[in-house]
């Protein structure tokens, strides 16, 4: 007979989700040398115009967990990720602020929104996502946004070592950083309480819970993946990445 598990507790449960960060895309070879200001104008230029494809998915992603939500409260509070990024009558959304950021650092609207740029791998990796949450219980799609537990890290990364790594990136491209800072922990709350209680139940279904946040900590890794491949002639010599100078603009 097999031995039923004990659940981890609440506590324990939470801190097996945050030591999924080790893993988050800050650590991928590609966003290191952006940090330490490695990229070349052209590279950052790749960089923003593919990541534009994911920031048009989440407002997707989020409306497809809306659909499949029954309960009221978790559809009035969700709706806000909608307007966060599509924007409102009020106030310009996150895509609408990742444009100004394409524009700061040297791309027009149009290289931006007419997703020439982007990379097969990356559109592939961002439908994947969006397909997850259109098919798999809300629930499981919540917990798959929980990656944003480790997103005001990198936000701040980039607010304090752009201005100095990348000064000619003009300032008003800060924007979308600066606005994540608050709405993606305002955010982890809200889908921090929905997973700990619905995958608490069991151990099994806090493994379920882990094995969810790991599938889009990956979706994550290959979009970096993907656009290191997309902008970049990439050769290792002696385990060290070494990026070149690409045509892009």
């Amino acid at each position: 007979m097999t031995a039923v598990l004990t659940p981890w507790t609440r506590e324990e449960f939470e801190n097996k989700l945050r030591e999924k960060g080790k893993g988050y895309h800050s650590h991928h070879p590609f966003n290191v040398l952006m940090y330490e200001g490695k990229l070349t104008r052209e590279q950052l230029q790749c960089w923003v115009a593919n990541r534009f494809y994911y920031q048009i998915g989440i407002p997707q992603k989020d409306a497809a967990i809306m659909s499949n939500c029954p309960d009221r409260e978790i559809r009035r509070s969700w709706i806000l990720r909608i307007t966060d990024h599509d924007g409102d009558d009020k106030a310009e959304g996150g895509i609408e602020a990742w444009i100004k950021l394409g524009e700061a650092v040297g791309l027009t609207r149009e290289d931006v929104t007419s997703l020439k740029f982007v990379s097969p791998g990356v559109r592939f990796a961002v439908d994947a996502y969006i397909n997850f949450a259109r098919q798999r219980p809300w629930q499981e799609s919540v917990c798959s946004s929980l990656t944003e537990l480790f997103a005001p890290h990198i936000h701040q990364q980039r607010i304090s070592s752009w201005p100095e790594m990348y000064p000619w990136v003009k300032e008003e491209g800060m924007i979308y950083f600066k606005k994540r800072l608050t709405e993606a922990r305002r955010d982890v709350e809200q889908g921090l309480a929905v997973t700990l209680s619905h995958f608490g139940k069991s151990r099994e279904m806090q493994e379920r819970a882990l094995e969810i946040l790991q599938f889009k900590l990956n979706v994550l890794w290959v979009i970096s993946d993907s656009i290191m491949l997309a902008c970049c002639d990439v050769s290792i010599e002696n385990g060290v990445h070494y990026l070149r100078q690409d045509q892009m603009k």
